[in-house]
């Protein structure tokens, strides 16, 4: 390995490296968050909890589309669901991750979180 650092220096960065677990995780959920309607239906699911047929409504897409974004959404630990009768309800899931991803989105959309 070539160095341009001091070597006390690089090894404390060495040291500091995510293991491959961790950027893995990130990796996946950074991948599943590029597809447009997905990051849509996340932001959104950082807002509320709905079921597949009002966000199909509200992203203007079938509920079978939908049902397969939050199927991938939820793979990626993205997202929660929970069964009331018939019917199942997303929500963003509550982890260090989606809340740093739900504000980075924000951040960079220069979107205005509707909860402040």
């Amino acid at each position: 390995m070539h160095n341009h650092n001091d070597p006390k220096d690089q090894q404390h960065i060495i040291d500091a490296l995510p293991a491959e677990e961790i950027t893995d995780t990130v990796a996946q959920a950074l991948k599943q968050l590029g597809d447009p309607t997905r990051l849509r239906i996340f932001w959104l699911l950082c807002h509320t909890e709905e079921c597949v047929t009002d966000i199909a409504e509200i992203i203007g897409m079938t509920s079978p589309a939908v049902s397969h974004h939050l199927r991938i959404l939820k793979q990626a630990h993205l997202i929660s669901s929970r069964r009331e009768g018939k019917e199942m309800f997303y929500r963003a899931a509550d982890s260090p991750l989606v809340d740093m991803l739900h504000k980075s989105i924000e951040t960079i959309g220069e979107i205005t979180c509707p909860r402040c």
